[in-house]
């Protein structure tokens, strides 16, 4: 083991006794899930079933999410899915939208005593996770199990890989621990090989296998009579900063097209900071979370909700990713582009380049520079229908065309089945 992992393990052990501590003051700050505490410190909150158990384990919504494809095809091979995630919005987003043969759970913080607990109870036939997730004490507690370990929809951006090389011993000790890496992309495999990753494979993006999120049928029937023929656009996954710029772009446009403005922050608790920092600022704005509803008076509107991005994307003909302008790295722009809207985003989108570059390429996103530039492509989209609808349907058309992840996996992962198949027998 190298001295860093060493190193790790060693303060993780000592630190142990104060993680309720600190789960209590998360608790309190809206970070944590009171009722649900003891599944951070590794006890179930489920029985375990008779089957075999398929482990996946995404870090938040993202991740979690991309994982939902495989969830299904898990179910149908005999396996009871344990889906664990460390947000209390993912928690609510995915767990809502599990099928019956699987279950969430909190992921246990990092300490080898609540892997022991979490592994006896769940006694996991196979582990699934997602991107990076590369924890220490949990890839150890797995491995000295004899538990196959795959790193699905496996990703390492370059910033990553440039601070691994700092560690090059760690990063080996822990990637020799896991038996396969399936990576998006061939420049996630060459760093992950590059390493010290044993076995990787190119198997594409999970997250365009992922099915867009759902929505009521009625609501959204209700809802789009109520706005008409008004444009409507979205912010989405806004940081802070970015909501400002919805508020300048919303009121140079308001006069000239009568357009709704929906703004969804990333942190859903920052809504009522977001609406009255609006309201100050000479907007009529109306919150979600203070059961105000999208209709005829509706102007600048705060969607401060968790599970309604199905409804927000089905209502605009255009998305602006946010956490690409005021912040870097951006949002993932496949589910709005799934349901047909046009894509803008700013420059700083590094977390998800590869489909960014493509559907600029093709022509189904554009970027934007400021809040003058955000507003001249609204005004330039809202003014040309036709380049719109264009626009939104090569977005829709470029995510479909990537889309073949979950069979890439399924396949790779087969050898895997076979042989559980044959130690059951």
């Amino acid at each position: 083991m190298s001295a860093l992992l060493a190193t790790y393990g060693a303060l993780t052990r000592a630190l142990t006794p104060f993680a309720p501590l600190v789960l209590l003051w998360r608790k309190r700050i809206g970070k944590e899930d009171g009722a649900r505490l003891g599944e951070r410190i590794g006890f179930a909150g489920r029985p375990r079933g008779e089957k075999p158990v398929a482990w996946l384990h995404g870090a938040s919504v993202g991740e979690g999410l991309a994982l939902m494809p495989l969830v299904e095809r898990l179910i149908e091979r005999g396996f009871d899915v344990l889906v664990t995630t460390g947000t209390v919005t993912s928690a609510s987003v995915i767990g809502s939208r599990l099928p019956p043969g699987a279950i969430h759970q909190y992921v246990p913080l990092d300490a080898p005593k609540y892997w022991t607990r979490f592994l006896d109870h769940w006694r996991p036939n196979l582990v699934l996770l997602a991107e990076s997730e590369l924890w220490p004490n949990m890839i150890d507690a797995v491995e000295r199990r004899g538990v196959p370990i795959a790193l699905v929809n496996a990703r390492l951006s370059d910033r990553s890989f440039r601070r691994w090389l700092k560690a090059p011993r760690a990063i080996g000790n822990l990637l020799a621990k896991v038996d396969l890496c399936l990576a998006q992309s061939q420049d996630d495999a060459g760093r992950l090989l590059h390493l010290g990753a044993p076995r990787v494979q190119v198997a594409g993006n999970l997250k365009y296998d992922v099915p867009p999120p759902p929505c009521d049928a009625e609501k959204l029937a209700e809802v789009s009579a109520l706005i008409g023929s008004r444009p409507v656009w979205v912010a989405a996954s806004t940081h802070a900063g970015e909501e400002d710029i919805a508020a300048q772009v919303h009121r140079s446009l308001r006069a000239r097209f009568d357009l709704v403005t929906i703004v969804a922050p990333r942190h859903p608790e920052r809504g009522a900071e977001i609406a009255d920092a609006a309201a100050a600022d000479g907007l009529a704005t109306q919150l979600r979370s203070r059961g105000d509803e999208i209709g005829l008076s509706t102007g600048f509107y705060v969607a401060d909700t968790v599970g309604e991005m199905g409804l927000l994307y089905r209502l605009a003909s255009v998305v602006f990713l946010g956490k690409s302008l005021a912040s870097g790295g951006g949002q993932n722009p496949i589910e709005p582009a799934k349901l047909g809207c046009a894509i803008l985003h700013g420059p700083r989108v590094e977390n998800f380049i590869e489909v960014y570059r493509e559907l600029e390429r093709a022509q189904g996103a554009l970027e934007v520079g400021d809040a003058d530039t955000l507003a001249r492509a609204l005004a330039m989209l809202f003014a040309d229908s036709a380049r719109l609808r264009q626009m939104a349907r090569i977005a829709h058309e470029t995510v479909n065309n990537f889309a073949g992840a979950t069979d890439n996996i399924m396949n790779a992962l087969e050898p895997y089945f076979m042989q559980m198949q044959m130690e059951r027998r």
